[in-house]
């Protein structure tokens, strides 16, 4: 049975990364080359799950970009911050989307969804939900969402084990996370 990360469980992740190890990893993935990164899109509501999220994509193998901190982004939003984002979305080999309750209120992360899909299709991409529970969906509630692959824990026939993965839950097929985020 697979399992959703919950909220406490990702900030749990980064409460024992410590304040000046969050810190660096969020720097770090504002200012990494795009060439082979994963661009994490999240609603900035959920700032204290992005440090947790970051380090588990990146015990997988990702080099993980976030915008937020992006000496190149401009101070207010512009038309050159949609260009800038596109450009990062596009340069990036994976896209993923840190799904929450909050996703839905954002102005932004449905854009930027849209923006991968267009731009990578959906084998590139992934949602990360983070829930209250290990089995809530209330970050699921946009039909759409149903269509892209899920980052879950747990058990899958292909694989002996808990493992993290992407799911697909349609087809019921699973792959490694390092390895979908290697390509693979």
């Amino acid at each position: 049975m697979v399992e959703y990360i919950t909220r406490e469980e990702l900030r749990g992740y980064a409460t024992r990364m410590g304040l000046v190890e969050t810190a660096r990893v969020r720097k770090a993935a504002a200012s990494r080359s795009l060439a082979g990164s994963t661009f994490l899109s999240h609603s900035s509501k959920d700032d204290d799950l992005v440090a947790g999220a970051i380090r588990i994509l990146e015990d997988h193998g990702a080099k993980v970009y976030v915008d937020e901190i992006d000496p190149e982004m401009p101070p207010y939003t512009s038309d050159k911050t949609a260009e800038l984002l596109k450009t990062r979305i596009r340069e990036t080999s994976r896209f993923v989307l840190l799904a929450s309750k909050n996703s839905k209120e954002s102005k932004w992360v449905p854009w930027e969804l849209g923006i991968a899909d267009g731009e990578k299709g959906m084998s590139k991409i992934a949602l990360f939900p983070a829930s209250d529970s290990r089995y809530e969906k209330a970050w699921a509630s946009w039909e759409y969402l149903g269509l892209y692959r899920r980052i879950v824990w747990g058990g899958h026939q292909s694989y002996n084990g808990n493992i993290w993965m992407v799911l697909e839950e349609k087809k019921n097929t699973a792959t490694e996370l390092s390895k979908w985020l290697k390509g693979y």
